[in-house]
């Protein structure tokens, strides 16, 4: 079998990197500052395999990644793992105790430590970037008086000292990870349990169809097929027009699902498999960083 390459979003420090580095065993690693241009070397062949944020229990829906894969490229999900994530104030080493006026870091970063910054930093600026990696690196090229909002990998490949740490706002704070390819691979994942298996379809409904979600849903329900999530995105061809992504607590099969296909198409509607999948819920202690 030849090396696996795969893509994740980065720089180094991320918590995609994170997860890829307790998921994977071995491979070469390759870094993309977006989740499109991850998407798209996988799409165009550069990388066999994608790794992307898809979900995070405080902030919700990684909206770019489901848009992308809905509306932009052919792949699937072939996998999914779920990881804590333990956000840390990072500043340079030069920095230990002087007054912070800016705090890099990406979005939903920001809003997981919103009421921390609200309390201790409200008159800082803060500045959104495109990962917690690229946080740390713009911290480590600008000195002191900034911080970074990131995890410990980030403060260890860019060398900053972790001020404070865990400073999210809700503990259960998680994020899953989709593993994504176009052309199915055999993946040398290391010695995870799998927690569960999971299929994700997309589901387009009819136009001015009454009740046309609860029917879909009914399909499911009669079956007793557990669905996890449902979510609804706009399909972007007009106001009103959406589909649904479900997540069924169940890998595909060849009686359930086709009949559940078939069910929705004679209602007008269009079902497509995502992916199915094996769901890996990974534990990333934190070390200690030496004063």
């Amino acid at each position: 079998m030849s090396e696996q390459r795969i893509g994740y979003l980065g720089p180094r420090g991320t918590f995609t990197k994170m997860a890829v580095d307790a998921l994977f065993d071995g491979g070469t690693f390759v870094s993309y500052d977006s989740i499109p241009a991850c998407l798209d070397a996988v799409e165009e062949g550069v990388i066999s395999t994608a790794v992307v944020p898809l979900e995070n229990a405080i902030e919700g829906s990684v909206h770019l990644t489901i848009d992308y894969l809905a509306h932009q490229v052919k792949q699937s999900i072939i996998a999914e793992l779920t990881v804590p994530i333990k956000q840390h104030l990072l500043v340079h080493p030069d920095g230990k105790g002087q007054e912070i006026k800016k705090v890099y870091s990406h979005s939903h970063a920001i809003a997981q430590c919103h009421q921390y910054l609200h309390k201790y930093y409200p008159d800082a600026e803060i500045e959104y970037t495109a990962s917690t990696g690229k946080a740390a690196e713009l911290v480590a090229a600008e000195g002191p008086g900034v911080a970074a909002i990131g995890n410990h990998l980030a403060a260890e490949e860019n060398g900053l000292h972790i001020m404070d740490t865990n400073i999210h706002d809700y503990d259960n704070n998680h994020t899953r990870f989709a593993v994504v390819q176009r052309t199915p691979q055999t993946l040398k994942v290391k010695d995870h349990p799998i927690s569960k298996h999971k299929t994700t379809v997309m589901v387009t409904l009819p136009k001015d169809y009454v009740g046309a979600l609860h029917q879909v849903l009914a399909a499911f329900a009669w079956r007793k097929m557990n669905l996890s999530k449902i979510e609804s995105r706009p399909m972007k061809t007009g106001l009103g027009n959406y589909f649904f992504l479900i997540d069924v607590d169940q890998p595909y099969d060849q009686v359930l699902f086709p009949g559940v296909q078939a069910e929705l198409e004679a209602l007008g509607c269009q079902l497509k498999v995502m992916g199915t999948y094996p769901s890996y819920q990974i534990d990333i202690p934190t070390p200690v960083q030496k004063p």
